[in-house]
């Protein structure tokens, strides 16, 4: 024969301080656990984002040096034919400056737009409220 849901479970209203405060020290510390779960999930995400960002970063940095070699000395070459050579290595130098600048811009916002552990810092706040019962 069945026992009706919650039977094995003693009614709170007649349990002593003690076990009142073992359930409560039981559910407090399985709150912390899954805290902690939910911080190690969100820092696996947060590090493959980052991973990721990094990655496209690199890649960008080796197309750009790779660019940079083939079009600055064909624009090198291009220039020298209307103007002494210096000059002509400077205008190339400072086009690639503004397009290093402009590329460092773009990564530096991208990574900065990574938000850390948003839902384990706003449950986190919430902890010392529900210890207090509010």
């Amino acid at each position: 024969m069945s026992t009706p849901a919650g039977a094995d479970r003693p009614d709170r209203a007649q349990a002593s301080v003690g076990e009142l405060l073992a359930d409560a020290s039981r559910n407090f510390t399985l709150l912390l656990r899954q805290e902690v779960d939910l911080a190690k999930a969100e820092l696996r995400q947060e590090a493959r984002a980052i991973g990721t960002g990094a990655a496209m970063v690199a890649a960008a940095a080796i197309a750009a040096l790779l660019t940079l070699l083939f079009l600055s000395h064909a624009l090198w070459w291009s220039l020298s034919n209307m103007m002494d050579q210096g000059w002509a290595a400077l205008i190339v130098a400072v086009i690639w400056a503004l397009i290093g600048a402009l590329l460092a811009s773009r990564a530096r916002q991208q990574l900065r737009a990574i938000r850390t552990l948003p839902h384990t810092k706003q449950t986190a706040r919430e902890i010392p409220d529900a210890v207090r019962g509010r």
